[in-house]
């Protein structure tokens, strides 16, 4: 009884343990010509980016160097490669680099992640509409 018991356990304990790895690996690189339209900022940036589809939860690391003055915000927005959407989730404390959060998906929100159909875009003073830019892909 001690052996089953042990056993339960264990997997249970490996279960447990191996939740994050079913976690969607999703990454963007970011630059200036992925802007809509593109700007001359040499800055670049990436952001990886776990999904855990169960839960619904989004994790990120954005980075980013070089851009035209301090960033103002960042954003995942909905959108198309070279079409412009709207704010689907804010990144909280992306004014330094790196910048890391988690946030909940709606049901809309991760039906865009798993189309192709959101990007990561950072905002300066000099570019309000957005700095860099890079399309969220698996």
């Amino acid at each position: 009884m001690t052996k089953t018991i042990l056993a339960t356990l264990a997997l249970a304990t490996t279960v447990v343990l191996a939740g994050p790895a079913f976690a969607d690996k999703y990454k963007a690189a970011l630059d200036a010509k992925s802007e809509v339209p593109p700007n001359a900022s040499t800055a670049t940036g990436k952001a990886d980016i776990d999904y855990d589809p169960a839960s619904k939860k989004l994790s990120w690391k954005l980075t980013y160097t070089g851009l035209s003055g301090p960033a103002t915000a960042a954003h995942f927005h909905a959108g198309e490669t070279g079409k412009n959407g709207g704010v689907a989730v804010a990144i909280p404390g992306a004014t330094s680099s790196p910048a890391e959060g988690s946030a909940t998906l709606t049901d809309a929100q991760a039906a865009d992640l798993a189309a192709g159909k959101l990007y990561v875009n950072v905002h300066t003073a000099a570019n309000p509409a957005g700095e860099i830019r890079g399309q969220v892909t698996k």
